[in-house]
């Protein structure tokens, strides 16, 4: 099965001459991958630049949807009991919210739920 796409944006960009800059909900999900480090081995993470229109995330999921982080669920993905509700567009399912991501990553990996 392939596997779940998280982008999140690179630290050290600029934003309307001010910066560099981290997302903070990027930094927070970072913070999940770094308590645990074998999740990075179960979905695929990617850092993509914070200019618009962002190329990846425009095509994967249309120009409405390039904020992040976002996660892209892998076609077929089986959702465990107590999933926080997905978004879907462009026959996509996905979550664009720093927590709804961070309570799907601890219940469908198997990880201590976030408190």
């Amino acid at each position: 099965m392939a596997k779940d796409q998280l982008y999140l944006l690179r630290p050290g960009f600029m934003n309307a001459g001010l910066g560099p800059l981290y997302c903070s909900e990027s930094a927070s999900i970072e913070g999940v991958l770094s308590f645990f480090p074998t999740l990075r081995t179960s979905i695929d993470v990617h850092y993509i630049e914070f200019p618009r229109p962002r190329a990846v995330l425009a095509e994967a999921l249309g120009e409405e949807h390039q904020s992040v982080p976002v996660l892209i669920l892998a076609r077929g993905r089986v959702l465990r009991k107590g999933t926080p509700e997905v978004r879907t567009a462009r026959g996509k399912r996905f979550f664009s919210d720093e927590n709804r991501i961070r309570q799907y990553l601890s219940l469908q990996y198997k990880l201590p739920a976030p408190g």
